[in-house]
């Protein structure tokens, strides 16, 4: 009997060693897409520790679901639904369960076609609204439910090129250290800066309130430095990367730089941004170049340098995102149906080909 005894908590115990093991081997990620073809919404997947990828299955069924956001707790998913539906598209909320979302609500997202959304640690929502050329402002239980829209930010304005005829929020963001939204419009070609009134609920223009960028650049993400003190615009028209830093309350460029090789000719259009957690390597994906370039950040002032560039094995790497331990980066290539893993180098920053897997046009990768 004792020895019964002995061998049951041995095995129990190897048991929950083994669980253990394998929850560590393996990241899950969710995966937002477009629905128009193959697609039902938003996907499981997980990553190995070897950078093998593994399709986990569907785990909400939603129209458009191109841009995903979780709360600081993990424990609910907001996603965009990019429609036009009396001029909005709708802002969903889910409860992250198991292998599975569980709906909690939807709301209404302030203007059309919804193509980014933001949480912050108080659960307030920020969603930019790209036919609408607006901000829409909401805020959320710490249970998941949003709440109807208290404030909605419209932009005016338009830039000089046929895809700048008039506002197009492309993305809005909270900044890491301070009250501070910024939001990029890449029809009026300006970043956008507004403080969280938390009494009415509203976005309030700071004093300098715009920031224009060149001629024709097509503002669309940005990416903190993890100094808190720079900010990389990736600009999607003129395929640039602009360094903006701060000096008396007050924003401005000081560099810019092309995220193309050289003698590039063809149509190309940049797509996403990230910097790896220590600050030394940043990158961006490009549509048409079809590839990741892959820069060296110079801490001291922030410059950049173009050290190369990955093929990404597919077409329209629209989104990419680093895993949370940075050892691999993943794309989503929109027009040919397929997630890339590679593997990261942390001393060069360069990428390595790992694994692929078949995705129906995916275009957001949230860890």
């Amino acid at each position: 009997m004792k020895y019964f005894s002995t061998l049951v908590f041995i095995l129990l115990f190897l048991g929950c060693k083994n669980s253990s093991v394998k929850s560590i081997k393996e990241t899950n990620f969710y995966v937002g897409t477009y629905t128009q073809k193959e697609s039902k919404g938003i996907y499981k997947y997980s990553i190995s520790k070897d950078g093998k990828l593994k399709n986990i299955g569907l785990a909400a069924t939603i129209i458009n679901p191109s841009f995903l956001a979780k709360s600081k707790d993990q424990k609910n998913l907001f996603a965009i639904s990019e429609v036009n539906e009396n001029e909005t598209g709708y802002i969903y909320s889910y409860e992250i369960k198991n292998d599975s979302l569980q709906m909690v609500n939807k709301q209404e997202s302030g203007g059309a076609h919804p193509c980014f959304i933001a949480v912050n640690k108080d659960n307030y929502i920020i969603t930019a609204n790209y036919t609408g050329g607006n901000i829409g402002f909401l805020k959320a239980t710490k249970t998941g439910e949003i709440a109807p829209i208290s404030f909605v930010q419209q932009h005016i304005g338009k830039g000089s090129t046929e895809r700048q005829t008039a506002p197009h929020a492309h993305s809005t963001w909270f900044h890491p250290t301070k009250n501070e939204v910024i939001s990029i419009d890449l029809g009026t070609n300006e970043l956008w800066f507004s403080t969280i009134d938390k009494t009415k609920n509203e976005l309030i223009y700071t004093t300098q309130k715009k920031l224009k960028m060149k001629d024709g650049a097509g503002p669309r993400h940005l990416t903190f430095h993890p100094n808190n003190k720079w900010m990389y615009i990736l600009n999607e028209l003129n395929n640039t990367v602009s360094l903006v830093k701060e000096k008396n309350n007050a924003y401005f460029i000081t560099a810019s730089i092309t995220t193309l090789p050289a003698g590039f000719s063809t149509d190309s259009k940049a797509a996403d941004i990230h910097i790896s957690k220590d600050g030394k390597f940043l990158y961006t994906s490009n549509r048409g170049a079809d590839s990741i370039a892959i820069f060296k950040v110079n801490t001291t002032n922030g410059t950049l340098t173009g050290i190369g560039y990955a093929p990404v094995l597919g077409a329209n790497p629209r989104n990419f995102s680093l895993s949370p331990d940075e050892e691999f980066l993943l794309v989503a290539n929109q027009d040919t149906n397929n997630i890339i893993s590679f593997k990261r180098n942390p001393s060069s920053g360069a990428l390595t080909f790992v694994d692929e897997i078949f995705a129906p046009t995916p275009v957001c990768i949230l860890f």
